[in-house]
């Protein structure tokens, strides 16, 4: 027997075994979309009801791999007998979905609780609720701190893992931020006690409130990180408690974790990974989320990608079942399409996901028959997601990312002193619609956008290695750059203001080309804005733009320049408007030129047409770039212009269809070919791979 059938014959054995199986998997990436449905419980409370469901599922084949079934209707904690019967029947449901084909397992909708509601018929008993810091507290929702509350969480998960599930999902309860209506937790009395173990000093509510917002901004920003990484532990904690009661009864079972924007609570996604795998490496899933719950506003869709783009980026490489959260709450058919559903799922894709979780079932008694179209349009999707999948896999994005980190809520608010009231200094996403590639890691993002909450959070030689790259940011954090000492690498400062009648007028600088001397309107009087002057403090600095009144009278010979710095780095400073209506063809084009230049050539790739286009691009593996763009319009666009970094001359596009085009380059500009894509439809994605 040759060596070469002998070791072929070792991996295909080991791949049997789960956590080898992982590693070859992470090896080659996944194969194919992970895609599962969650059920809340009218779905399965009766066999009837439940066999409809399956008979639904069999009939589109391959719609879904999993079923996942929801443990309570309603967010707070239920009591201990009710979950416990709850799970007789979810144990006889999963064996049923088993003997039809598919993976199941259950989703526990409540360990510490989301909200305050159905109290009436929720778990009540001696455990201390989520505490905010003026004491006031959420009914829906227990401090994971409580040990008499810890005994409730290992008796859930016993009776979850004792049902015998293939996996166990836990949702965004845990957490410490919006367990309404309250919003940041938990600042109880245990937890102050567990604070002053870790910090050696003693705290009550009022001298932690002061200590965050009053007196030197070091003195608050060390309190404050603290109490992150109190957070963090929390958390951490927590999980341990969850890892070792269901791998004691059940060694290797996946755990799952549903997230979202975590910023109070430190963002700590790698740990928590690490926790959930324990000590035999159980292979971890993820359900990134947000908000997009209607399509009443679409743009909203590729703005949750982007909240999910940056919960992915944390992620360690073996987290392969990465299902993003598709809800369609209330889950009514009308509120939001099959097609923006069916597209939904596609952009969270080409943001970083490798699967998608429907939660858009009724709970209630209507007809599935309401909800059939739905279910044949994800089928008719279901090749693209598997293409999709296995050409993205889990590859890093490329491009422009927002600057953040785990610590970025420590510096919200520093200088108002009202941190309770502060958020994480991310930045608008309208720039992401004018085809400038989507990043969400600072550390390796061709350009950095930079809003001042987050200057806070950084370090002098983080500022400077910022400083040394290509960076675009608003008045506020030159500013705050300016007054940490940063002012030879920014090239301006900030000499005035004005809150209304003030029009931005194009340079004639090249980057702006042939648009020097257009205006951008933005009409202070009703979208508030300040704008502000800059003067340069460089002679190397360069005027992109100036204000001019509604006479056309100049007011200010700059509002927007750019700068390249001793370290090599190039700024761009924007004081009119920096993060939103850049949607004209003169300020779009503007834009790509500038981000451009601040990258030094080095952005993956863009959008050279004017066309309303959100763009993902992987850094380039094996020689080969694979992007996904979606036409973020109602209007069908036509020859769309794709610039890609590559030498490569022809592309393959995909449409959702998986129809396949191949297209030649018909030109290049620099180190990017200039591929020319006929048509694509109003709301469509395209899959495009290198050739």
């Amino acid at each position: 027997m040759s060596t070469r059938l002998i070791t072929s014959l070792i991996f295909f054995f080991l791949c049997r075994i789960p956590v080898f199986s992982q590693l070859a998997s992470l090896a080659r990436g996944p194969e194919k979309a992970y895609i599962s449905f969650r059920l809340g419980t009218t779905l399965y409370q009766t066999e009837e009801r439940f066999g409809e469901v399956i008979s639904l599922f069999n009939k589109y084949r391959g719609v879904t791999d999993e079923i996942t079934f929801f443990t309570s209707e309603t967010h707070p904690p239920l009591p201990l007998e009710v979950f416990r019967a709850r799970m007789k029947i979810v144990e006889k449901r999963m064996q049923t979905a088993r003997e039809n084909g598919y993976r199941t397992g259950i989703n526990v909708l409540s360990t510490i609780g989301h909200h305050e509601e159905n109290l009436e018929n929720s778990l009540k008993g001696p455990y201390t609720h989520v505490t905010d810091i003026e004491g006031k507290v959420s009914k829906g929702s227990y401090c994971p701190n409580d040990q008499n509350f810890q005994i409730y969480i290992r008796e859930i998960y016993k009776a979850m893992s004792l049902a015998n599930p293939d996996y166990i999902w836990i949702d965004d309860d845990i957490r410490l931020a919006g367990h309404l209506p309250i919003s940041l937790t938990c600042f109880c009395n245990q937890c102050l006690h567990v604070f002053e173990k870790e910090q050696g000093k003693k705290y009550t509510r009022e001298s932690l409130k002061a200590a965050v917002n009053e007196g030197k901004a070091e003195d608050k920003l060390l309190v404050r990180n603290a109490w992150l990484q109190h957070n963090r532990n929390t958390i951490a904690n927590l999980f341990k408690l969850i890892e070792e009661t269901v791998h004691t009864l059940k060694p290797g079972l996946p755990l799952g974790f549903m997230t979202g924007d975590r910023f109070f609570e430190g963002y700590d996604f790698a740990n928590w990974a690490e926790i959930l795998a324990g000590k035999d490496r159980a292979p971890v899933m993820w359900r990134p989320g947000g908000g997009f719950y209607n399509d009443q506003i679409p743009a909203d869709l590729a703005g949750k990608s982007h909240d999910i783009g940056r919960q992915v980026s944390t992620l360690p490489a073996q987290v392969l079942s990465i299902q993003s959260e598709i809800e369609n709450y209330t889950y009514q058919r009308l509120k939001k399409s099959a097609n923006i559903t069916a597209l939904e799922a596609a952009s969270h894709i080409a943001a970083g996901c490798t699967g998608a979780a429907f939660n858009v079932l009724s709970f209630h008694d209507e007809p599935l028959t309401e909800y059939e179209p739905l279910i044949a349009r994800l089928h008719e999707m279901r090749p693209f997601y598997d293409l999709m999948t296995a050409r993205l896999g889990r590859g890093a994005l490329a491009g422009v990312s927002v600057q953040w980190n785990k610590d970025s809520f420590s510096g919200g608010n520093l200088a108002e002193g009202n941190w309770f009231g502060a958020g994480a200094g991310i930045a608008g996403y309208e720039i992401d619609e004018i085809g400038l590639p989507a990043s969400y890691s600072a550390q390796s993002a061709s350009v950095i956008k930079l809003k001042k909450d987050n200057i806070n959070a950084l370090s002098k030689k983080e500022i400077e290695e910022i400083l040394s790259k290509g960076v675009y940011m608003d008045v506020d954090a030159l500013s705050q750059l300016n007054e940490r000492g940063f002012g030879d690498l920014t090239g301006f400062e900030a000499s005035g203001s004005h809150w209304m009648d003030r029009i931005e007028k194009m340079s004639n600088h090249a980057l702006n080309g042939s648009f020097a001397g257009r205006k951008r309107d933005n009409r202070q009087s009703v979208y508030k804005s300040e704008a502000f002057d800059l003067r340069k403090t460089s002679d190397k600095a360069g005027v992109l733009a100036g204000l001019v009144d509604y006479a056309g009278n100049p007011v200010a010979d700059c509002t927007m320049g750019a700068f390249e710095n001793r370290l090599g780095g190039r700024v761009c400073v924007a004081g009119y408007y920096p993060w939103s209506s850049v949607h004209s063809l003169s300020k779009s084009t503007q834009m790509k030129s500038v981000f451009r230049w601040l990258s030094k050539d080095r952005l993956p790739g863009y959008i050279g047409s004017f066309h309303k286009i959100n763009l993902w691009v992987r850094q380039p593996q094996e020689g080969r770039t694979a992007l996904a763009f979606t036409n973020s319009s109602f209007d069908a666009a036509r020859n769309v212009v794709l610039m890609i970094h590559t030498t490569d001359e022809t592309i393959r596009v995909f449409d959702m269809n998986c129809k396949e085009t191949v297209i030649r380059a018909d030109g290049k500009e620099g180190p990017y070919r200039r591929f020319v894509i006929p048509h694509v439809k109003a709301w469509e994605m395209q899959l495009v791979v290198t050739q």
